[in-house]
């Protein structure tokens, strides 16, 4: 029995965390939302500092949560309400960079412990990347623990400094709402007629539209798929600052290509596809590899980050930058049911692999009660 789970069997004082997040990714807010219901359920008493538009999509106090709006863009009032939570807290946890140094700077060198989850990196260049450094290192040295969710992010944060830092279980958390099992075939059928690829290979994508997600090399490899019969078409779920300049290629080009915008339905968009497809630069546990995976999708990905750490070998992985060969790839899986087949087979099997919610929230708790055991309590 854990600390927490101890102290609440006795009838002592619960112990009380609380955590912090940025911007609210939906990876790290699915995570933390989770994690808090995980808690909650153990005696644990959550506070959970977040913007008001992640309380509204994970409903953190639908779990049993107390919720304090954090907005990133009113800073001193953000930190003024993080210092008044944390006060009373055992133990702090900050999930994501930002989330981290607002954390450090509210904390302002109390000895409280203090966890931080690094669940990515940023993606910039020139002076932005020194300036990033110096915040990892920041917030890397103020942290009791870090907690990385892929190697790399591991040593990442020991070249920064961190004085603890493990490699996280981060569960991929079960959909909240059932999907559609009446009739799977026709909502399959129904979602590839709303997106055009009735009677031709559909090949989905998903994620922010920005630079690191690769999806100028995806245009390019488009390009040789317009000589497939039938043409494939690429769906790309996703919004963000590059969707102006995607689009007009994709027109200019004649491109096989259908930008759907943010989407609420991924998981109906993945089920219904031939292909998934996830071109960046650097991921660490990207939630569309996962998803594929669970839903015995064949993925084809490129071999950064966490990518193959994450997938093993249930996914055909590719240089990234390679528009031939990531084209290649795609034309001899659409040619190939067998290998496709056994994709699907084995992505079941590597998905079995990964963290449970249950064992993500034990290695959480191990890590609060190590830090906690020491400190008195009311």
């Amino acid at each position: 029995m854990s600390l927490a789970s101890s102290h609440s069997a006795h009838g002592r004082t619960p112990l009380r965390t609380v955590q912090v997040l940025g911007g609210g990714s939906a990876g790290s807010s699915a995570h933390v939302r989770s994690l808090a219901a995980g808690l909650v359920a153990r005696g644990v008493r959550v506070t959970v500092c977040a913007p008001l538009e992640a309380e509204r999509n994970h409903e953190f106090t639908g779990v049993g949560a107390q919720h304090v709006p954090v907005d990133r863009s009113t800073e001193p009032a953000a930190l003024a309400a993080l210092r008044a939570v944390c006060a009373d807290a055992d133990l702090v946890h900050a999930h994501g960079l930002h989330a981290g140094l607002r954390t450090a700077l509210a904390l302002g060198g109390r000895r409280i412990p203090f966890v931080v989850t690094w669940h990515t990196r940023a993606h910039v260049d020139g002076a932005r990347a020194q300036l990033r450094r110096l915040l990892e290192r920041r917030v890397a040295r103020a942290a009791s623990v870090v907690l990385g969710t892929s190697s790399d992010l591991v040593d990442r944060a020991r070249r920064r400094g961190a004085r603890d830092v493990r490699l996280a279980a981060v569960a991929l958390p079960l959909p909240r709402t059932a999907p559609d099992h009446d009739d799977p075939d026709r909502l399959r059928s129904k979602t590839r007629a709303e997106l055009g690829a009735t009677g031709r290979p559909l090949l989905m994508a998903v994620g922010s539209l920005e630079r690191y997600r690769g999806y100028d090399v995806l245009l390019d490899a488009a390009r040789v798929w317009r000589r497939l019969d039938p043409v494939p078409l690429v769906a790309v779920a996703g919004e963000g600052p590059r969707r102006t300049v995607l689009q007009r290629r994709i027109e200019d080009e004649g491109l096989p290509v259908r930008l759907l915008g943010r989407r609420e339905d991924v998981a109906e968009l993945l089920s219904a596809a031939d292909l998934a497809l996830l071109p960046s630069s650097w991921e660490s546990r990207s939630l569309l590899a996962q998803e594929a995976l669970r839903a015995g999708v064949p993925l084809v990905a490129t071999a950064v980050g966490g990518t193959r750490e994450l997938v093993g070998d249930a996914a055909e992985l590719v240089p990234y930058g390679d528009a031939e060969t990531l084209a290649t790839t795609v034309v001899r899986l659409l040619d190939d049911p067998e290998r496709r087949a056994l994709l699907r087979e084995q992505g079941a099997r590597q998905a079995a692999t990964w963290p449970t919610e249950d064992e993500t929230v034990a290695q959480v708790l191990s890590v609060y009660d190590e830090l906690t055991q020491l400190r008195p309590y009311p």
